[in-house]
């Protein structure tokens, strides 16, 4: 069902977020003219957006083909001209957003929800626990500038629930954990509580339930849902766009398609919360610049011979930290690239003015 209609009664905009902080920053804009507006879902060269006088679709604003992360996204704040031919003139600045790189070959970011407060892992219990997948996931959450959360659906498929909690905490230090059922309603009315305010992303592999719980906590059967295969429980993209909706008990939510492959982008900070432990213990290491291998004096490999760190978690550790660092060295190149170019195209206009003139004397 499509959330979003044209012939939708007017909401105030507090119900998707709205604060008097964002009216007060928004003061030089209303003197433009313009109204603010939360954009709820991206077509190719429009959006579907939401503003105190109701549903507008609009275009614009284009970014630059060097700035793919300026793009307008799900989430987003915008200025926008309204009238007959609606154009979002300016995207207010963003709070938080959970990027991961893009699946072009360049090294610019791809923005999948924008000023979100809270992001929801969605891991499925009826499959054996993909850890590296989770550990991804987390790194993309706490990357985002939001808090994480994580949520542990299908319960009622489970042979045991509790212990399904028990292994993922040890994956997530400082994340909350909540073990649902979205077909039974299992612990749906915590969930519905945890969710009453702020802005929500559901993330989380395809057959993971995203869908089925944003009903849940919605109420009514207005997101797409489908079946999973039974072999491997991977489910078909039954949501296809990223779309924003209020919650009736409070908050908003943005559901989201599965996501088959995470790429990390600028993640150092993400994998820090994600592996605190190792990095807690890598401040007791002789050097300074210890690859936790061979070097006499790790902390962490002591720790790993105690029986105290997996050593599965440190082979995740490095397989992420090599992915964020050759990832951050694409960046570092690009921007260096750009630079150069911009200085190319600087001098080159210069010496076209310097000629031109010489030719006037």
């Amino acid at each position: 069902m499509n959330l979003f209609s044209p012939d939708s009664a007017a909401v105030p905009l507090s119900r998707y977020g709205w604060t008097p902080q964002l009216e007060a920053d928004f003061t030089g804009h209303r003197a433009a003219g313009l109204v603010p507006a939360r954009i709820v879902r991206v077509h190719r060269g429009s959006c579907d957006a939401i503003t105190e006088h109701g549903p507008v679709r609009a275009v614009g604003p284009v970014p630059h083909r060097t700035e793919p992360q300026a793009a307008p996204c799900t989430g987003d704040w915008a200025a926008l001209r309204p009238g007959r031919d609606a154009r979002l003139v300016a995207l207010l600045p963003r709070r938080s957003a959970i990027v991961r790189s893009s699946a072009s070959r360049t090294s610019h970011g791809q923005v999948l929800a924008a000023n979100v407060d809270t992001v929801v892992v969605v891991v499925s219990l009826a499959m054996p626990l993909n850890a590296a997948r989770l550990e991804r996931f987390l790194a993309l959450a706490w990357g985002s500038g939001a808090q994480p959360s994580i949520v542990l659906n299908k319960a009622d498929l489970a042979a045991d629930p509790d212990a399904a909690q028990a292994e993922v905490g040890a994956l997530a230090p400082g994340v909350g954990i909540v073990v649902v059922s979205a077909t039974t309603g299992h612990n749906i009315d915590v969930l519905t509580a945890l969710l009453s305010h702020g802005t929500t992303v559901l993330l989380g592999p395809s057959g993971a339930g995203k869908s089925t719980i944003g009903n849940a906590l919605l109420g009514e059967e207005l997101l797409a849902t489908g079946t999973v295969r039974p072999q491997d429980g991977k489910g078909r993209h039954t949501t296809v766009h990223r779309e924003l909706v209020p919650l009736p008990a409070g908050g908003v939510l943005i559901d989201t398609p599965g996501l088959r492959a995470i790429s990390l982008h600028d993640a150092a900070d993400g994998l820090e919360q994600v592996f605190a432990e190792i990095e807690q213990l890598a401040e007791d290491c002789r050097f300074g610049d210890c690859t936790h291998t061979t070097e006499p004096g790790c902390a962490v490999q002591a720790a790993i011979q105690a029986g105290e760190l997996a050593e599965r978690r440190l082979a995740g550790y490095r397989k992420l930290r090599r992915e964020a660092d050759w990832e951050a060295s694409r960046t570092d190149e690009r921007l260096r690239d750009e630079r150069v170019k911009r200085q190319k195209s600087i001098t080159g206009h210069l010496r076209a003015t310097y000629r031109f003139r010489g030719r006037q004397q």
